[in-house]
């Protein structure tokens, strides 16, 4: 067999370590998106794409008050000079600046079709026609005057900037929202007059803590308006630490239709809601008949949000309704809070309310920095020129000579005057007719309130109070222009956390839930279904191969259902949710989350507001509140602690004020029920002692009425002279009375 020929060496193959290569290049991919597309810049709240759409319409003058040029021609500018991604990622990133629903502050005018809160897209870019707005140009200001570094663009063929001024809070203002690798971001938009007054206070006490700051800062503000639900703790934890998040409800109000009828009308959706599909989430769960309480949901809106919900009848209570239309669809939602962002352009932090704020003021005082020295090169460029012109205008005609007859004349001009090389050539590209406008006292004037002008930059440059100051005063125009009293500024959002919850869960999940009677069967292998109606004899019924009945009560198809097992848990079901009776049913261990090995013990309807008693096979026990023990979760709610082999055996109402134990050692125990521990977990304390076996079974009675139990043929007994068997908590105790069920259960089965 011939040997496999091997590449010839030195051809330019070199041997690469795949994984090595794939780390470098996924590292680099992941730096790109997060540095180049995902995370905002904390200095001006933009991306870069949106730094690119504002810088390519400022070039083409599309200031507020001129007119509208095509979004084709703005498009076309940004990939063709600054951005090398798709047209489509650069007009979709124009049209959400233009949204008023979307941006709480927008950067763009937009004329023509730009989508709606329907989630309606907007029109090809070919239509439609756009220019800065105010805000933008706020943003934009001073960029012409050295404010901010430029850095060549892609194909260093442009410039672009790498920062923008930003004399407006934009970060926090109109908010971000981004995915990258191993990162996101997302800030929910705020009020720009709120953010300005914080800043002010940030400014006068730089140690401020985030409770300060939330004076100013009451939390959200959205375009869409709606209700923050979220506790004042809850809002200060979120701001303090960047991360957290804000329940937003839909706001409505009742209108009375006449004749005792009403309905309710939603006029303002959570942010990023789409309308459409929250009207056909809505109508989808009307058709399930998930809504009993609401009859019927009209979508009435033009330009504002108007949606009519119908109740089922006059008498449904609208809280209630709403409560659990809040509950199952979008009309309440959680707009979460990430605020990570790029510092300095570089590194990717969350930030607290506070260091975003900083990040803001320290960029605005860098740029007031960089814009004093490049007005004060201006300014003393100038005053050089003057000092030459008043030069001139003294020697005049002998300034004309020299030009007129000298080979050199801008030397000989230097040589003659001791001018600067500046106001040499500034002397010789004077125009003529500019001759007549030299008049010294101008001239001198001039000069003078340049160096007026001068003398306070350079003190402004010296002092960094100074800076501070100016810094102030800059916010608190931009706080001014946006005021509570101005159609933009006004708050829209309210904060209210008391409209959260105010009506009980378990009220509207009743009111969710047509009230039938029920029969809950429970088999010894723990299936569990529910027939329709009261039924006093289920003995007909049917189970699977080697399965019985193990118990079987009544209860409403409103009611919650406790499930006690032998791991000590407590598990709560939904009697609505139960399979119908017609089959074997369902196992419960599918319902919730029982552990491998453990078994029901018993099944009950909670009724609220009783004690009952725990007990284990090891004789130990204690008093708990049937409050206390709901478990909100699959996974239940732990309740009586038991080591194995033991496991719980019992669980039974308080209903007297005795208690009676017996053991698997055929021996019961009477003691009063104040001698037992309430505790709402734990082991307890012993019940009853044993010298083998455990507690077989454990019954809460009166005294007066006596213990009452029954046989396995299905007789009641009662005995009410107890005074054999009564003894103190932790005794052996004695045999039980004649008549008592071998089993060792009350129940005799």
């Amino acid at each position: 067999m011939d040997e496999i020929e091997q590449p010839p060496a030195g051809d330019g193959i070199e041997p690469v370590n795949l994984r090595e290569a794939l780390e470098e290049r996924y590292l680099a991919y992941a730096l790109s998106t997060i540095m180049g597309r995902a995370l905002p810049d904390a200095r001006d709240g933009l991306k870069p794409v949106h730094r690119r759409i504002l810088h390519a319409m400022r070039l083409l003058r599309l200031d507020p008050d001129q007119a509208f040029k095509k979004c084709a021609r703005v498009v076309g500018d940004v990939i063709g000079k600054y951005h090398p991604h798709g047209d489509q990622a650069v007009y979709d990133a124009l049209v959400r600046l233009a949204q008023d629903f979307a941006q709480r502050y927008p950067l763009i005018d937009g004329q023509g079709n730009f989508g709606n809160i329907d989630g309606d897209n907007a029109a090809a870019y070919r239509y439609t026609e756009a220019r800065l707005t105010p805000v933008a140009m706020l943003i934009l200001e001073g960029i012409d005057e050295d404010a901010v570094d430029f850095r060549p663009t892609y194909n260093n063929e442009d410039e672009e900037p790498v920062v923008m001024p930003g004399a407006f809070p934009n970060l926090l203002a109109n908010g971000a929202q981004g995915i990258a690798v191993g990162m996101a971001t997302s800030i929910p938009p705020h009020n720009a007059y709120e953010l300005c007054q914080a800043a002010l206070h940030l400014i006068e006490n730089p140690g401020a803590s985030t409770a300060d700051l939330l004076q100013f800062v009451k939390g959200p503000d959205f375009p869409t308006g709606g209700i923050v639900t979220e506790s004042p703790a809850s809002i200060l934890e979120s701001y303090s630490t960047g991360r957290g998040g804000f329940r937003v409800r839909a706001r409505w109000h009742r209108e009375d239709l006449g004749r005792g009828t009403w309905a309710v009308v939603i006029t303002e959706i959570p942010w990023l809601v789409q309308k459409s599909r929250l009207i056909e989430k809505l109508a989808e769960l009307l058709e399930e008949r998930k809504l009993p309480l609401v009859g019927d949901v009209r979508d009435e809106s033009a330009e504002d949000v108007r949606v009519v919900i119908e109740p089922k009848s006059r008498n449904v209570d609208d809280a209630v309704m709403m409560e659990s239309l809040f509950k199952l669809s979008e009309l309440e939602s959680r707009i979460p809070l990430n605020m990570n962002v790029l510092v300095d352009g570089q590194v990717p932090r969350v930030l607290s309310l506070g260091e975003a704020l900083r990040q803001w003021l320290d960029h605005r005082r860098t740029v007031l920095v960089r814009r004093s020295k490049h007005r004060l090169a201006a300014v003393e460029r100038r005053m050089e020129v003057l000092a030459g012109y008043i030069i001139a205008y003294l020697n005049l005609d002998e300034v004309i000579r020299i030009i007129r007859y000298e080979d050199e004349p801008k030397a000989e001009l230097i040589a003659a005057f001791s001018l600067s090389d500046v106001q040499a050539e500034a002397i010789l590209n004077m125009r003529l007719r500019n001759l007549r406008k030299l008049e010294e006292m101008e001239l001198r004037r001039e000069h003078d309130e340049l160096g007026k002008e001068k003398n306070n930059i350079e003190k402004l440059l010296a002092s960094e109070a100074r800076q501070w100051k100016t810094v102030a005063w800059q916010v608190g125009e931009t706080a001014r222009i946006f005021g509570p009293d101005t159609p933009l500024g006004k708050r829209r959002t309210d904060i209210d956390a008391s409209k959260a919850g105010t009506i009980d869960l378990s009220v509207v999940t009743e009111a969710m839930v047509e009230r039938e009677p029920i029969t809950v069967v429970v088999s010894e292998k723990g299936w569990i279904r529910a027939l329709k109606g009261h039924l006093s004899d289920v003995s007909a019924l049917t189970f699977k191969a080697d399965d019985r009945l193990k118990l079987s009560f009544q209860t409403e198809t409103t009611a919650r259902l406790l499930a006690f097992a032998t791991n000590g848990k407590v598990y709560t079901l939904e009697a609505s949710k139960l399979p119908g009776g017609r089959s074997a049913g369902e196992p419960i261990r599918l319902m919730v989350d029982l552990d491998e090995g453990a078994d029901i013990v018993d099944v009950f309807a909670y009724q609220g507001g009783r004690k009952l008693v725990v007990a284990a096979t090891d004789g130990r026990g204690f008093v708990v509140a049937e409050d206390d023990i709901l478990a909100n979760t699959r996974k239940g709610k732990s309740v009586l602690n038991v080591e194995t082999p033991a496991e719980a055996r019992c669980i039974v109402p308080v209903t007297g004020d005795m208690v009676a134990v017996i053991g698997e050692n055929r021996k019961m125990l009477v003691f009063p029920l104040h001698q037992m521990v309430e505790m709402s977990r734990g082991r307890g304390v012993r019940l009853q002692k044993y010298r083998d076996g455990g507690l077989s079974d454990l019954r809460v009675f009166d005294k007066a009425q006596g213990l009452t139990w029954t046989d396995s043929s299905g007789r009641t007994w009662t005995v009410t002279d107890l005074v054999q068997w009564i003894g103190n908590r932790a005794d052996a105790g004695r045999l039980p009375p004649k008549g008592f069920p071998k089993n060792n259960k009350f129940t005799g089965r």
